[in-house]
């Protein structure tokens, strides 16, 4: 009997053994059916609510965006900055909240320099070079001042005359980034003297444009 069985096991070979578990999962899976349907819900449900919660985050986003233009529209200083290339209601505001009226400067350049883009300076055998800017400073502004500045010289065309003839003479002479922060240096001394000294925005003419 023994031999028999033995035979019988060698003939079936492992492709009977394969057939075989085969078979038992297949037996087991209608045993136990995934639960595809509750799955199905579940995904349904957590999609529902992340919908949800992104209509809310939408709503409230709407809402400070209603506040920071009320905010700019009530206050003198900052209706005078929003004439200025490159500064809206959010980079106003934040200059306003940051810096008051501006009388703790006494110049554009210190105002720059406190925010972090006026380059450092290197002097050596009586010649001066420039070097890059720091990182130290406000550095939300300046990140506010870089992205108006880069918005400002994708559209220089479309900007008064004088301003589009100095940016068209910066892009000439300096590099894309660098020429980015020498605008943002302008845009932060625009905002400081509209603010600080109660004076309305006044584009470069072309007789001064020529200088950069």
């Amino acid at each position: 009997m023994l031999q028999v069985e033995v035979g019988r096991d060698s003939l079936n070979g492992p492709k009977s053994q394969t057939f075989s578990r085969r078979k038992e999962a297949k037996a087991g899976a209608r045993r136990w059916p995934l639960p595809r349907r509750r799955i199905a819900i579940v995904s349904t449900e957590r999609g529902q609510q992340l919908e949800l919660e992104l209509d809310q985050l939408a709503e409230r986003i709407a809402e400070m965006d209603r506040v920071i233009h009320q905010t700019a529209g009530e206050y003198e200083g900052c209706r005078r900055m929003l004439a200025i290339p490159g500064i809206g209601p959010v980079t106003a505001t934040a200059i306003v909240a940051a810096i008051g009226s501006g009388q703790a400067f006494g110049k554009g350049r210190d105002f720059a320099a406190w925010i972090g883009l006026v380059p450092g300076e290197h002097s050596t055998g009586g010649k001066q070079r420039l070097l890059g800017i720091s990182k130290r400073g406000n550095p939300y502004l300046r990140k506010l001042f870089v992205q108006g500045a880069r918005a400002v010289l994708q559209k220089r065309s479309r900007q008064t005359s004088g301003l589009s003839c100095w940016l068209e003479r910066l892009v000439a002479r300096k590099h894309g980034n660098v020429a980015v922060i020498a605008l943002a240096n302008k845009l932060a001394r625009m905002a400081w003297a509209v603010l600080a000294k109660d004076q309305p925005y006044r584009p470069p003419v072309l007789a001064s444009a020529q200088a950069i």
